[in-house]
């Protein structure tokens, strides 16, 4: 093979990265291993969660589910990210649309095909999933408050999946999902405001289109107010370690992201905010490991 076809085929492999956003992929992966072994399943020696092939087979299942979801978005949103992020979607389409939809395909019959070593009730679930992602990205992103409301739903589903594979109904896990969600509802109403220019053109109905900049920024500053509980109540009622630290730093950023979020119009300002917001859900990832230091250290060696 010649040095150009080897550049090409790294090209298109690097550009289906992108559509699929591994990166995204592999932050799951670890906040699902991470969330299993010290929280839902803190009771368990470690080397039988990491080695639990149930486990194992859902992660995978959700992480295929996960990158036909965004290889079928980008399909539908080729038009829009083209005004939105066009340096992106130009190394998107490095990638042909008939390829795309080929990949796509083959995750979800590989995202079946590991939900059924689990169960038949993992099969009817990942199905369910599967169906709702591409029903969201045909029609349901285009419809006022419910595109919202079903994006965020989709994106904690991996989280679900193993809550009820572990069963696990303490308090504190209700409440960390709790600020969870509310971190990634506020992430995307703030991807509405930032790319509202791609979106009027493809007549989407978003609440900052159909409602206004302020109403939208009302909204935001709503839900960071309403963020506050559950830091409070995980701070003050349950003992999380160094992991305090975490929600301290999260209560400081949300200041920052209200003080900036009123002086913000233009779309690199709503952008610093959704990395503002990224950073506190993927920090939150790893701070998980803050808990209870001495015991990650213990179950580790």
């Amino acid at each position: 093979m010649s040095a150009s076809a080897n550049k090409r085929l790294l090209l298109k492999i690097f550009s289906l990265f992108s559509v699929v956003r591994g990166y995204n992929i592999l932050v799951v992966v670890i906040a699902q291993y991470l969330t299993s072994a010290f929280i839902l399943a803190h009771e368990k020696p470690l080397r039988e969660v990491l080695f639990d092939p149930n486990l194992f087979f859902l992660i995978l299942a959700s992480s295929s589910t996960i990158a036909s979801g965004y290889i079928i978005n980008n399909f539908y949103d080729s038009e829009k990210d083209l005004i939105n992020r066009p340096k992106k979607t130009m190394l998107d389409r490095v990638v042909s649309q008939r390829t795309k939809l080929s990949v796509y395909f083959m995750l979800n019959f590989a995202a079946i095909f590991f939900a059924s070593y689990v169960s038949f009730r993992a099969v009817v679930f990942f199905s369910i999933y599967i169906f709702v992602i591409w029903l969201y990205s045909h029609r349901l992103k285009k419809i006022l408050f419910l595109g919202n409301l079903v994006a965020s739903i989709l994106t904690i589903t991996p989280f679900f999946v193993i809550f009820v594979y572990y069963k696990n109904f303490e308090t504190v896990i209700f409440i960390h999902a709790t600020f969870l969600y509310l971190m990634i509802v506020m992430r995307e109403l703030v991807k509405d405001l930032e790319n509202m220019q791609g979106d009027l053109v493809q007549n989407y109905r978003t609440i900052p289109l159909v409602y206004g900049e302020k109403w939208s920024k009302f909204c935001l500053a709503v839900c960071s107010i309403v963020a506050i509980v559950p830091i409070y109540l995980l701070i003050t009622r349950f003992k999380l370690g160094y992991m305090d630290y975490y929600f301290y730093v999260s209560f400081i950023l949300l200041i920052i992201f209200l003080l900036m979020l009123y002086f913000s119009k233009a779309k690199w300002q709503y952008l610093l905010l959704h990395n503002i917001l990224k950073l506190i859900i993927v920090t939150g990832v790893f701070s998980i490991l803050l808990i209870d230091l001495d015991e990650v250290i213990n179950r580790v060696f």
